[in-house]
């Protein structure tokens, strides 16, 4: 199991870094060998399903997750989403957290907690590093995407 964080400051304004960072299938966009399908109608709100399918043919592997927190940012106050991941593969939970930041401009916190059935602890580390790598990555796409 790993844990790790991701900060970002980006120039817009909070609930459109929110706006940005929630629609579920443009992650697919950013994240590479991925698509991501939302399963329940929208809008997004508490007990949102969609799944993360990351992969190539039979190596391919399912990440579904449900949305158990959702408050946009409003009136000033901070926004916050946790999506619970209740995969066979992965397991865990992923908070995105966006408040006002200096400026106008949005601060991002996405906090990550990851199992990965079968992997030894032994590999932790490089996890936790590829992970950051991945979603910081990640994060900084969808907050340059319109």
């Amino acid at each position: 199991m790993v844990t790790f964080f991701v900060e970002r400051t980006a120039p817009l304004p909070p609930d459109e870094a929110w706006r940005r960072l929630t629609e579920w299938h443009r992650h697919g966009e950013v994240v590479p060998l991925t698509r991501v399908t939302v399963t329940t109608p929208p809008p997004t709100r508490r007990g949102t399903l969609f799944v993360a399918r990351t992969g190539v043919g039979p190596l391919a592997f399912d990440d579904p997750m449900e949305v158990t927190v959702w408050q946009p940012p409003r009136d000033g106050a901070p926004g916050r989403c946790r999506l619970e991941k209740r995969g066979r593969a992965i397991t865990g939970w992923a908070e995105i957290e966006v408040r006002p930041g200096p400026g106008g401009r949005a601060r991002v916190v996405w906090r990550e907690e990851v199992r990965v059935r079968f992997l030894p602890a032994v590999f932790d580390g490089a996890l936790r590093r590829a992970a950051r790598h991945v979603f910081g990555r990640a994060a900084n796409r969808l907050l340059r995407m319109p």
